[in-house]
């Protein structure tokens, strides 16, 4: 005749499983977790433009990529630990870069903005030029009333400098 577990041997037992299934369980949800963050190995904008559409961001860990569109002059901005690439899709624009940002103000961690920029390099932009910015170095958009400009971004993270 048999009888039935002490609830001692019941709690045991049911400790054993919990040590068992533990570590089963915290491996699942890395890799659940894994799978959400890892960015698929290709990634296709079909006409250059986001599947999310343009006010998405698409991150991929050390770089993001994303797509602005601007119809009105932009503040001037810095990004300090993050280097720039921009093509121009449609559109012109006077890119002011380098100088100083005019009373600049930190919104948050690495990057600056502000009204102007003071001595910087005024230059022309039109469909199908390629600009980069190495980190820390001011930018700025001017769009003439009527006038709009799209370009492709590809923000690069670089390490913070010491």
């Amino acid at each position: 005749m048999s009888h039935p577990p002490s609830s001692a041997k019941l709690r045991s037992l049911r400790a054993l499983c919990v040590k068992a299934l533990l570590p089963l369980t915290l491996i699942l949800a890395v890799t659940t977790l894994q799978a959400q963050t890892t960015p698929p190995p290709v990634t296709i904008w079909p006409h250059g433009i986001p599947p999310l559409g343009v006010t998405h961001k698409e991150n991929f860990g050390n770089h993001s990529l994303s797509i602005t569109v601007h119809d009105k002059s932009g503040i001037a901005e810095i990004h300090q630990t993050t280097a720039t690439v921009m093509i121009v899709e449609s559109g012109e624009a006077t890119l002011i870069y380098g100088g100083e940002v005019i009373d600049a103000k930190t919104p948050s961690p690495n990057e600056i903005r502000g009204p102007g920029i003071r001595n910087g390099t005024t230059v022309h932009v039109i469909a199908g030029d390629v600009i980069h910015f190495a980190a820390g170095v001011p930018h700025q958009w001017l769009v003439d009333p009527g006038k709009q400009i799209t370009y492709l971004v590809v923000h690069i993270e670089e390490p913070a400098k010491p």
